[in-house]
């Protein structure tokens, strides 16, 4: 089973980030549909069901409060190859780090991990300069929510693109 660690966003939050992406420059490609948004603490992979047992165990050690985040910035990873364009989430490190602390050992810790959620995948844009521009021009509100906990989900990958289901939910303090 294709797993990985998020944190899932309020329904009011996603439609916040759909009027982002309403704004977005042109481009070919897709955008994230809504009920896929997520932060990514942690992508675990292929995990087998004796596996998966000992990784629900081990999260459900995490005490950690509850926090405020906030989406703060829109980018891109690589102005030269625009794949993804993303919203960085401020605050979201600390857990990220908790949970590579508790499967210490089962997986390897993140090296470079960057808060940050997908909200569309590029896959061409015929004016490079012109869609940075755009890009770095657009005016991101603040969007603030409460972190309450994260989820152990399951990623299917199909036609129609990934679905997601959740396995486990981890409240958090």
């Amino acid at each position: 089973m294709r797993t990985f660690i998020s944190i899932n966003l309020p329904e009011e939050v996603r439609e916040e980030i759909k009027k982002i992406q309403d704004k977005l420059p042109r481009f070919q490609g897709k955008l994230t549909e809504l009920d896929n948004l997520h932060l990514t603490l942690k992508f675990l992979g292929e995990v087998d069901s004796q596996r998966l047992k000992e990784i629900k165990k081990k999260l459900k050690g995490i005490k950690f409060e509850k926090f405020e985040t906030e989406i703060d910035s829109l980018g891109v990873f690589s102005e030269k190859f625009i794949r993804i364009v993303w919203l960085h989430m401020k605050n979201c490190d600390r857990l990220q780090k908790e949970v590579d602390e508790k499967l210490e050992g089962m997986f390897e810790k993140e090296t470079r991990f960057m808060s940050h959620l997908t909200i569309a995948r590029v896959k061409f844009v015929k004016d490079k300069k012109k869609f940075l521009e755009e890009l770095k021009s657009m005016k991101v509100p603040k969007i603030s929510f409460k972190v309450i906990e994260f989820c152990l989900m399951k990623s299917e990958l199909t036609k129609k693109g990934p679905k997601y289901s959740v396995l486990e939910v981890y409240k958090l303090n």
